[in-house]
């Protein structure tokens, strides 16, 4: 994982008050739970003291409580309570739960994988700004059984489009690769947000033309991934397909498939959202298939692939994943 970020790893509807929620999200066991209030705590699924999972323990006020021996943690990982001690006991500082800085926005928890810094030092949430607050989404979740830096340069690879996609958006075989025009957000300095212009064609015997010989685009990004794991399908105006590339482990992904759009009366919505969200399905499954048999499972540079021109997308962001890496540790 790319460390000292800041990643999607939930809907904030997953986690409801009054129930913990026990997931593993990098390679780490994590329960999350809310308080009375409402207050979020993502935590380490384990009880310092036997190491039981206090995700199949309860929550009791403002805090969670172990189902063995009753211990009680507040959101922060302190341990308020040890039944066996006494109600009025002080429970002893080394009886902590590791806990992580978490965040909620546009419907996603976030969760910073990295060294804790004061509130005011954590870089801002990764998001897209083109995603206007009139416009409404339905989601997906859908499991692979691929590391996720796999699963984001599938959504980068602009190679694929006419033999995967055959049957859905790939039709029309335009195989030939024109470009393709990548812009990574003021060379990186502030921002990692990678820009990417599609304009692939049938081929009727012309050569494919090089970025540089591509005139600048005037629209807007065909794709945008910001890291460390979210990217944007910007389809018009009105309609976005935004997905999250949780990572569960080394070897597997939680895909959050969102289709955004701007139709707002019930019925209209509900119809515009199962039918994108279906489509979306069709289309990920067809690359679920066979992005899973990619060895090695874990994308990085110099991994034993020869490359092609189209596939300049993800140098770059192989490029920019292996110097975040580097600058973390």
């Amino acid at each position: 994982m790319i460390p000292n970020q800041w990643y999607a790893i939930l809907e904030s509807n997953e986690v409801k008050k009054g129930k913990p929620v026990g997931f593993t999200r990098m390679g780490e066991k994590i329960v999350a739970w809310r308080d009375g209030n409402g207050n979020l705590s993502v935590m380490s699924d384990l009880c310092p003291h036997r190491g039981v999972a206090l995700s199949v323990g309860e929550i009791k006020g403002d805090c969670i409580q172990c189902p063995f021996h009753g211990f009680e943690y507040d959101t922060s990982g302190d341990c308020k309570l040890i039944p066996a001690n006494g109600r009025d006991a002080e429970p002893p500082k080394a009886m902590h739960v590791k806990t992580y800085p978490t965040h909620e926005e546009h419907g996603f928890i976030y969760l910073w994988w990295g060294e804790p810094h004061a509130d005011a030092e954590y870089p801002p949430i990764p998001w897209f700004e083109s995603i206007s607050d009139d416009m409404v989404y339905s989601t997906l979740r859908d499991p692979w059984k691929s590391h996720y830096s796999r699963a984001i340069e599938n959504q980068l690879d602009v190679v694929h489009l006419p033999f995967i996609h055959r049957t859905t958006i790939g039709r029309g075989n335009r195989a030939l690769v024109n470009g393709p025009i990548t812009k990574e957000e003021s060379k990186w300095k502030g921002d990692n947000l990678l820009n990417l212009w599609v304009y692939n064609e049938s081929d009727n015997g012309q050569k494919p033309k090089k970025p540089s010989e591509m005139p600048e685009p005037t629209r807007h990004p065909s794709l945008q991934f910001r890291f460390p794991n979210m990217w944007q399908n910007w389809i018009a105006d009105g309609i976005r397909v935004v997905l999250a590339f949780t990572p569960i482990d080394d070897e597997n992904t939680m895909m959050y498939l969102r289709y955004y759009h701007t139709t707002r009366t019930p019925i209209l919505r509900q119809l515009m959202g199962g039918f994108g969200s279906l489509a979306n399905l069709v289309i990920e499954r067809q690359d679920r298939r066979v992005v899973i048999t990619q060895r090695p499972t874990r994308s990085d540079l110099n991994i034993g692939e020869t490359l092609i021109p189209g596939d300049n997308p993800i140098v770059v962001y192989r490029k920019r994943r292996r110097m975040l890496i580097e600058e973390g540790k």
